[in-house]
Parts: structure tokens; sequence; C-alpha cells
């Protein structure tokens, strides 16, 4: 098999209840060569989350006859991605039956995370999620063309580390991103319709995913972190972006650009002036520099509580009217957490919960994500999964 595919990201216990995404539109024509496509994504997908299933449990659980299993069954294995693992040990009449499992280390998976300040970052994985290499590159003060360089040359590093063969590239990166994985705008790194994905697929001559940051995590704490089908992450850190997960799909919005709450003015009493130009954006307040400034201002320490307080409060204001629109069970946030959870994790869920209508349904759950630094890299392996073999 060529070095196409994709890969995941996780832990070793991360739960495995996940939906399969449909590969054929509605209306769409169905060729023979789709609905294979389709049947293998379905085959690969049950195989993902349940280890050890024989082609019976495979055609009850996703409904194809047993020739047909066997049949996809057998390219699967041909193409490496799925392993027989021996016979069933338990006790049943009959001949026993042969498990199978798919090759989750027999590929390798690059992501990449493009979001930090100062530094990118990249780490393989195992189809797993599980991490075998890491590497950074420092980028302070670099922008426009050096700043693709640099991922290019992170990437090299990264496909030169795998000890397997490179399903597939993913990358989360700060800004607008279309689905072509062009950076449409990313003021931070100087980057303006920059097809990056067409850039690193030449480069690597490998299959590349980008997206936007914000959207990678959420794949990611819907895949990994247990999140609902209907949820919001919000990532704070140098500004401020969410990924919305509605009926389990992630939303792009009209142009490429649902997510973006860190230029919307919460409140009409003013506010410190945004990059942007506007006055009382919420990055003003939430954005991890503009809230570590007030905090080391602070006059004495009893205002803490309160400044976190009142940027958890903003928070609650610019989400609330998303929350009670769209019904969401959850809001999580990705952000440091010695800043986050606590006084304004809890200011800011009071505040969601004051202004809708909490009372008829309790309100969504808003909650910090248990992924850490990695939940990027890990949405971009999910993108990548996803795109190449119809598994999350």
């Amino acid at each position: 098999m060529t070095q196409q595919g994709a890969g995941l990201a996780s832990e070793r216990d991360t739960p495995r209840e996940r939906r399969f995404a449909s590969t054929v539109r509605p209306g769409a024509r169905v060729t023979p060569e789709r609905a294979r496509s389709h049947n293998r994504a379905l085959v690969l997908q049950e195989l993902y989350r349940n280890e050890g299933m024989s082609r019976a449990d495979l055609a009850r659980a996703v409904g194809l006859t047993r020739v047909t299993i066997s049949d996809l069954v057998a390219d699967l294995i041909a193409d490496g991605l799925v392993l027989e693992l021996g016979v069933r040990t338990d006790v049943r009449p009959g001949k026993p039956a042969t498990l199978l499992d798919i090759n989750r280390g027999g590929f390798a998976i690059v992501a990449l995370d493009l979001s930090y300040d100062s530094l990118f970052r990249g780490v393989v994985t195992d189809l797993d999620g599980t991490v075998l290499h890491r590497d950074q590159t420092e980028v302070a003060g670099v922008t426009g063309a050096p700043a693709v360089d640099a991922v290019a040359e992170l990437l090299a590093r990264l496909v030169a580390a795998a000890s397997a063969p490179v399903l597939g590239v993913g990358v989360g990166s700060p800004g607008i991103v279309s689905e072509d994985g062009t950076i449409l705008s990313a003021p931070n790194l100087g980057w303006s319709d920059v097809p990056l994905r067409t850039i690193l697929a030449e480069r690597s001559q490998l299959p590349v995913l980008v997206a936007n940051d914000a959207n990678a995590a959420a794949l990611a704490e819907r895949t990994f972190g247990g999140a609902q089908d209907n949820m919001m992450l919000v990532r704070v850190g140098r500004g401020v972006g969410s990924g919305l997960i509605i009926g389990g799909t992630l939303v792009r919005g009209s142009h490429s650009a649902a997510g973006e709450i860190g230029h919307v003015v919460v409140g009409t009493d003013g506010g410190e002036r945004c990059a942007c130009g506007k006055d009382g954006c919420l990055e003003t307040w939430l954005a991890i520099p503009r809230l570590q400034s007030r905090l080391d201002g602070a006059p004495h320490a009893d205002a803490r509580p309160l400044i976190l307080a009142a940027a958890g409060e903003r928070l609650g204001i610019a989400l609330a009217p998303v929350c009670g629109a769209l019904n969401l069970g959850e809001v999580v946030l990705s952000g440091p957490l010695d800043l986050l959870d606590g006084t304004l994790l809890g200011s800011a869920a009071e505040t969601i919960r004051s202004r809708t209508m909490a009372d008829s349904h309790g309100g969504p759950q808003v909650r910090m994500t248990t992924l850490g630094r990695d939940i990027v890299v890990l949405g971009a392996a999910v993108m990548v999964l996803t795109g190449q073999l119809g598994v999350f």
C-alpha cells in the first residue's frame, strides 16, 4: 500500500463510541465504486471502535452479507489495514471464528499544531493516537513565506522520524481556513490566501488536510473527550476561537468562518480597543496576554477573582445566544487551566444559565477539556483518519 491514508490520536483508554459519517451525499448517484468505498468505511469504523470482531460479527453490525464482508476484509488485509488476530477463545458451537482488528501500529500519522505564539508543534502517532514522537520549531517573529517553509521543514523531520509508512498529515492552523485547506486569513502569521494544503502535499508527496485549530480541537473533543453531539469548544490562547459540532458534524459556515467569536463585541459599555479596531471584543477580555496583563497589574491579590469572574461573565454573554439558539448540550473550554478553570469557568456557566432558558433543561454543561496541550494535534489526526478512511 502507498503512503496514503489517515491517522487518529487518542489515549488507549478513551471511549470508542463514535458515529459514522456517511461518505455518500444525499441525492448523489451511488456508483459501484462509491458503494464499495462506503461499505469499506463502515467495516473500518466497526473494527476501529470494537477491537476483535469476526467476519460474522461485522456482517451483523453493518448489515452486509457475509460474502460481501469477506470480500471487503480480504482487500483490507491485502492493503495492510486489517489484521487477523487468531481464533476466538470463547466456547461456541461450530468452527471457531477468526477475529479481526485494524492494524493500529502498522501505519503512522503526522499531525501539526500551528496555533502557539512562538513555535510550531508536531507529533507522529499510530492509528490509535499513541504519540510516538514529538518535535517543534521556534518561529518567534517568523511570518509569511518563511513561516510556510518552517511548517514544511518540521513536517519533513516528522515524516523522517516515523518508523511506519505515513498514511497522512493533519494540520491545525490559526485563522480562517477554507475547505480546500487554503489559509484565507491568519494575521499573526502574515498569511492571506496561502494554499497551505497544496504546498505541503506537493513538498511531502503525502495526503494533507488543513483546518482551523479550534475546529480541529472540537473534533478531538468529540472523538476522544466524550463530548456530546451538540457542543461548542472554545479555545483560548493568544486569541479566542471556537469550533461548533451540531448533530455530530463540524459546522464551517458560509465563508468557512463559523466559530470566530473573538471579535464579537460583548456588552454595550465599551471596553479596551481590540486589534481589529473595535472596542470591547471578547478577545480584549479573554485572550491570555490581555487577561494575564490585567492580573499582573492588579493592585492586590483580592482583585484576581474579580478579574477572572468579569472575563468569565463576558464569555457567558457571548455564548448564551449561541447556546440558546442551538440548544447546545455542552460548552468545553481549552486553554491554561490556572486561568480558565475555577472562577472564570464558574462565572461563564452561571452567566449562560442566567441568560437562557436553563430551568427547562438544566442548560449546557460547561467544563474544561481533559485532552491538554495535544488537543489540536489529536483533532488534526482525526481529520485525516476521517478524510482518508471514513473512521472517526
